[in-house]
């Protein structure tokens, strides 16, 4: 219940700009949250105000006072945890858990287990654009653009640096998806499915869509298992004793992760034909460049040669 609250609350009265914006700037929010985690101490207070504001919307109330400080204390901390100037701290806290030999893993019966699982789950669902379908993530990612664009204006207008990726006049939307999945989507998805977090079902290996971008070597997550439908119909009159039994291979299908591969392949594929299409501008502007240098044409030199005969025939007539 406190994930749910928190997801609600976590973007609240959003100003959309960033942290880095609002302290440059000295907003009132980074000044009354001393510059630290400013939006997301904003998103947190101004919904939790909004709340308690109102008493006929309190479904806490049944809570004692205890119980309710312990359910506001996990939604902040969840609501706080989705600060990205903090995701390499709770990813390398959450990796030690489910990476290292030495390590039990996650504790459930541990509460600051559990909310380190929580905090990283609100995280992933904070970010997971890019692993929604792909008409949900253009949609997602229009919109985000969009926002980085204009506070790009706005940093431009005010005089200050504009902002890694947020300037009109120089798109790099495919640049700004690759890389936000590859360092920051990417990594959080593969741990949190190596910790058996992620949702997922078991497939026959063969039902799968060959184009889901799963790996051919992740056989950690296929299971054999013997089933009278892959027998030889030849089999099936014998006794059941003598029945040759054949094995079908299944793997967990995880579409989360299969989103978001298919995702970054299609943000990989648009940088590769910029690239192209900028290297074949390159290379024609330097055709158009060398061939303005080139010694003068035949015409040209026709040209000259006539003048001087025409200048050659005027002094012998002279003389």
């Amino acid at each position: 219940m406190a994930l749910y609250v928190a997801a609600a609350m976590h973007d609240y009265d959003h100003p959309g700009r960033t942290n880095a914006f609002l302290v440059a700037t000295n907003a009132p929010q980074a000044v009354l949250y001393n510059d630290r985690s400013v939006l997301e101490n904003h998103h947190s207070a101004a919904a939790w105000n909004l709340f308690m504001s109102r008493s006929e919307f309190n479904f806490l109330a049944n809570l004692d006072h205890v119980e309710f400080k312990r359910f506001r204390f996990l939604v902040i901390e969840a609501i706080l945890a989705t600060d990205l100037k903090k995701h390499f701290d709770f990813l390398a806290e959450f990796n030690s858990k489910i990476n290292e030999v030495n390590n039990p893993g996650i504790d459930w019966t541990n509460e600051n287990d559990r909310l380190l699982v929580c905090q990283v789950c609100i995280k992933l669902a904070d970010i997971n654009g890019p692993a929604k379908r792909r008409e949900l993530h253009l949609q997602w990612t229009e919109g985000i653009v969009n926002e980085f664009y204009e506070q790009g204006d706005e940093e431009a207008s005010l005089g200050l640096p504009i902002s890694p990726f947020m300037d009109r006049s120089s798109p790099q939307l495919a640049r700004l998806q690759e890389s936000f999945i590859t360092h920051i989507v990417g990594p959080l998805c593969n741990s949190y499915e190596a910790a058996g977090l992620l949702p997922g079902q078991w497939v026959d290996e063969e039902d799968i869509d060959p184009e889901c971008g799963e790996d051919d070597d992740e056989d950690e997550d296929m299971e054999d298992f013997e089933s009278e439908d892959e027998m030889d119909d030849d089999d099936l009159d014998l006794p059941r004793r003598h029945r040759r039994k054949r094995k079908r291979r299944q793997r967990i299908f995880c579409q989360i992760m299969h989103h978001l591969t298919e995702n970054h392949k299609l943000w990989k594929k648009v940088i590769e034909e910029e690239e192209h299409e900028q290297q074949r501008k390159s290379e024609l502007n330097l055709q158009q460049t060398d061939s303005s240098s080139l010694p003068q044409t035949s015409d040209d030199i026709q040209v000259i040669e006539e003048a001087d005969e025409e200048e050659e025939k005027q002094q012998a007539e002279e003389q």
